[in-house]
């Protein structure tokens, strides 16, 4: 007897795939287009092939970018994930106090982006600010406008303050999922708090954490506003990250060619790493398994 298959499944998404392809692919294709031409007005173009994208290739513009850019992701990365396991490690699991600390976690990435770069502006000058004043006050040079550590650290404290409760979230579902039991046999074989750590709450955090760093990888490779906001990509070029160098080249030289080249390498190369990531700690958390 042949089976009827029924294809009217593909009914339900069909809305989200057209969706997707007007909202992505079609932007998409449009890029690649720009990146293979090259325009001198008028709507007029005419065939470049690989030329924009060997250009930026031998730009040591795009390569500086790039560093600051794999520095900045290296950074937040290293302080957000080992700071946000050891504020879900050490908040209450139950209770009203849970919930307290949840709501006010939950807190920062209530804000939008530009709102949050704003409020570091203003939270570190000199004359207004906050911190900017107290750290004047007690005789310590702060200028991020200035300064190019002064800059560095501003933009990366706010990343880590908006951000880190993310890490913590995620860090505290995957330790709330840990069965009683696996505590209680702990408490019998009298297992250290390392080893309860290391043997029983880490493997079982290794998903969320996975999906953590993949989240924040993206995220602060792909960071713009917040640090825009605050120093503009300086003084000079020290925090002009890879979206800020092509969000000058594409809207303030209109070098829409370049641009188009040098955003389809930025997505590759953000394509590529997270695919590495995921498979390193995939693989991390089978061998854990």
């Amino acid at each position: 007897m042949e089976k009827t298959v029924n294809q009217k499944a593909w009914f339900l998404i069909l809305p989200v795939l057209l969706l997707v392809a007007f909202s992505a692919v079609i932007p998409l294709m449009t890029v690649v287009n720009y990146s293979v031409q090259d325009t001198f007005g008028n709507n007029q173009f005419f065939w470049a092939g690989l030329e924009w994208f060997e250009e930026m290739l031998r730009s040591e513009r795009m390569w500086d970018a790039l560093g600051r850019q794999l520095m900045f992701s290296a950074i937040i990365l290293a302080i957000q994930v080992p700071l946000g396991v050891f504020i879900a490690l050490n908040m209450p699991k139950s209770g009203f106090w849970s919930s307290f600390c949840l709501v006010m976690m939950s807190l920062p990435l209530l804000i939008p982006w530009n709102v949050v770069g704003t409020i570091w502006q203003i939270f570190g000058r000199v004359d207004i600010g906050l911190l900017g004043y107290t750290l004047d006050a007690l005789g310590i040079p702060y200028n991020y406008t200035q300064n190019t550590f002064a800059a560095w650290v501003t933009i990366i404290v706010m990343d880590v303050w908006h951000w880190t409760s993310l890490v913590a979230l995620l860090a505290f579902a995957g330790l709330k999922s840990i069965p009683d039991a696996y505590y209680q046999a702990a408490k019998i074989d009298q297992a250290s708090r390392w080893a309860i750590f290391r043997y029983i709450e880490l493997p079982k955090m290794m998903g969320v954490l996975m999906i953590a760093i993949l989240l924040r990888f993206m995220d602060s490779f792909m960071i713009y506003t917040e640090p825009f906001v605050v120093t503009g990509g300086g003084p000079g070029n020290a925090t002009t990250l890879l979206s800020i160098d092509l969000v000058k080249m594409a809207l303030g030289q209109f070098d829409l060619g370049p641009a188009a080249a040098f955003s389809i390498m930025y997505y590759l190369v953000i394509l590529l790493i997270s695919y590495v990531f995921y498979t390193v700690m995939t693989n991390l958390d089978k061998k854990g398994g």
